[in-house]
């Protein structure tokens, strides 16, 4: 019988290329970091904290203009 380890592998040969790039995607978000992801959470909320334009709201026509987007067509 194989480990779930050796099946994984295994199945490996029947993944098509195109396709590796998902695979590899998942382990790496299986095995990434907990500490070090905690740590980069930390840190984009303490730079949002510490953002002295924080709470600057700008108008959503003006935000759509900036992003090219129409409000004509929502």
């Amino acid at each position: 019988m194989m480990s779930d380890k050796e099946r994984a592998v295994a199945m490996l040969d029947l993944v098509p290329p195109y396709k590796m790039g998902y695979v590899l995607a998942y382990l790496q978000g299986l095995t990434a970091d907990e500490d070090a992801d905690d740590a980069f959470c930390q840190q984009l909320y303490q730079d949002y904290l510490n953002d002295p334009h924080r709470g600057d709201f700008i108008p959503i026509e003006e935000a759509a203009k900036e992003c090219g987007v129409s409000l004509d067509a929502l």
